[in-house]
């Protein structure tokens, strides 16, 4: 005798299998694709407030690129976002990190002609890279279980970390080759982004199908409707976005702007204590490091944790960061590198549990714009950080930007304890 059963799996079985095979493939490609974008990521990061202090000859602007760059990435996350939601992942992404590409090679072209408009408009262009960097996340989260949506975000993060890490360590190798062609030695690592950044675009375009997004919208609409995070809504009005949204969108932006506001000018305090650039390299790519690196665990314990307390975690991880680089002597490379992987590891646990209350928040229908209205917040976040950070540092010191920035953090705490009061998460 049949089971009424059987034909329910028969009929749901092969979706499911579609649905697995199709999120493990697009892990292997976001993967690859993470790989070349975080050494096009590093350019920026390392040597931007740096090329900016001997073009302008003035501290107080160095943050300007970081500003600049975030700035960019703002409108690309916002496009990138309304792109996906008409023609799925792969286009937005590929074209995301192919335009982040070509604001690589404006800015070596900047430098070599020393053209500060140039520049300018250089690093608003390069941002795109930035913003599909981070957008890639929510490729591995579009097809994950619901259960597994941390783990998906951060499989899709990890894989930056080999080239973040590789990037800032290359800065004197691809400064010896930018100088044997003639390019000043600080553009040298945008000539690896600009490479780093148009495969990374190729990578998703050729191999990024069937499309994760496309896909996890057919399947929504193929299944019973479900009780999620995401309000519900009434036909023919579009889905309401849950709290954990608004909730996930204050944590990666708070966390954003200290980890900005403090990296962006630690090279700066290191020239200016005389480190080598060996060492300012090193520096950043562990802080780079321990921004991706610990993906490998955080997804994890965002699902078995919880959101809200590994949120809480970032704050106060930050905060420690802050105090470590405030109080560590300018000298000092060892608690420098502490003060600034501290740093890093905070704004890890800010973005993936920030991503995942995101991701809870919403439905496939609106997910794509919701994401990319999130993550234009996080980039003009970045942005104010960045280009208030040379002038906070001008007129105080790094001691007080690292002191300010630690503080920021930590206020994610009491807004957390009011969410986790008002709304199960």
């Amino acid at each position: 005798m049949t089971s009424p059963n059987v034909t329910t799996i028969e009929q749901v079985s092969p979706l499911e299998a579609e649905q697995a095979r199709v999120h493990k493939r697009t892990l292997t490609v976001v993967i690859l694709s993470q790989i070349l974008g975080g050494a096009g990521l590093a350019a920026g990061i390392s040597v931007g407030a740096l090329l900016a202090q001997e073009m302008l000859g003035s501290d107080a602007l160095a943050g300007l690129p970081t500003g600049l760059f975030t700035l960019g990435s703002a409108l690309a996350a916002f496009l990138v976002g309304r792109s996906t939601y008409r023609f799925g992942r792969r286009t937005g992404l590929a074209f995301g990190f192919i335009a982040g590409g070509l604001g690589a090679l404006g800015v070596v072209l900047a430098a070599m002609i020393d053209n500060v408009p140039l520049l300018f408009v250089s690093l608003f262009i390069y941002g795109s890279g930035t913003a599909t960097n981070l957008q890639a996340r929510y490729a591995g989260s579009d097809l994950a279980p619901a259960h597994r949506r941390g783990f998906g975000t951060s499989m899709a993060m990890v894989a930056t970390t080999i080239g973040a890490v590789a990037g800032p360590n290359l800065i004197e190798p691809m400064g010896s080759l930018a100088e044997s062609v003639g390019v000043p030695p600080l553009a040298g690592p945008f000539i690896l982004a600009a490479v780093a950044y148009s495969a990374a675009g190729i990578v998703l375009f050729v191999m990024l199908r069937p499309d994760p997004y496309l896909l996890a919208k057919k399947i929504a609409a193929a299944s019973t409707p479900t009780t999620t995070d995401a309000a519900s809504s009434t036909p023919g009005e579009r889905p309401k976005i849950g709290t954990g949204v608004y909730v996930g969108a204050t944590v990666m932006v708070l966390t954003q702007i200290t980890m900005v506001a403090i990296m962006t000018m630690t090279p700066v305090h290191m020239r200016a204590h005389d480190h080598t650039m060996g060492a300012v390299g090193l520096v950043i790519g562990l802080h780079v490091g321990a921004m991706w690196l610990p993906s490998l665990f955080s997804g994890t314990l965002v699902d078995k944790w919880g959101r809200i307390p590994m949120a809480v975690a970032a704050g106060v991880i930050l905060l420690a960061a802050g105090l470590v680089a405030a109080l560590a002597p300018g000298d000092s490379l060892g608690l420098l590198i502490l003060a600034l992987m501290l740093l890093g590891l905070g704004w890890n646990f800010g973005l993936v549990s920030g991503t995942a209350l995101v991701v809870d928040g919403t439905v496939p229908d609106n997910r794509p714009q919701t994401q990319g209205t999130v993550d234009v917040l996080i980039a003009l976040a970045g942005a104010g950080g960045g280009m208030a950070s040379g002038v906070v540092m001008t007129a105080t010191s790094f001691q007080i930007l690292s002191l300010t920035g630690g503080v920021l953090a930590v206020l994610l705490v009491p807004v957390l304890l009011w969410a986790h009061r008002s709304t199960t998460v």
